[in-house]
């Protein structure tokens, strides 16, 4: 498992605003700047960070591989950011799904990579019927960044700082 695989990876973008999509139908998460009614998250890049996309889901971790334990749709690096995003376009039950399925992309990729080099490190539970932020329990919180030097948010909008 490669989390930095060239065949997962979108070429770097930096443009201030743009989407992250899931279509639902098994294909991996892409990028897009023409059609904001596919996003399901929304960029928001004011410094204009060189960004790449790299598709988790369906790419790095095939849907056959590693059954039984989740993993988010992908993660947006740069020298100094890394984003796992988890897309949903659910209404019901989708928040602990979501935050599971980043936990354990998390590990996989601790498991084998680290984060040190990283100055911002975010896992970002989104959900394109639930656009705005979500409270998240402050112990769920804690732990997380603790465990993982990871902090959590359940937003649709990934700030890019």
């Amino acid at each position: 498992m490669n989390f930095f695989d060239s065949n997962c990876q979108e070429p770097p973008r930096d443009d201030e605003l743009f989407g992250i999509c899931d279509d639902q139908n098994g294909t991996k998460a892409y990028t897009n700047i023409d059609d904001n009614t596919k996003w399901v998250a929304t960029v928001v890049n004011r410094k204009k960070v060189e960004l790449v996309f790299t598709a988790i889901d369906a790419c790095v971790i095939k849907s056959n591989e590693h059954e039984g334990r989740g993993r988010c749709d992908g993660m947006l690096t740069s020298e100094e950011h890394i984003f796992f995003v988890e897309l949903k376009d659910q209404n019901a039950s989708w928040r602990t799904l979501a935050i599971n399925q980043l936990e354990s992309t998390v590990r996989f990729f601790l498991e084998k990579n680290g984060l040190m080099q990283y100055r911002h490190k975010k896992a970002f539970a989104c959900n394109k019927q639930r656009p705005h932020f979500q409270e998240i329990d402050q112990e769920e919180q804690m732990r997380w960044f603790r465990t993982y030097g990871v902090r959590l948010d359940v937003q649709a909008e990934v700030i890019v700082v």
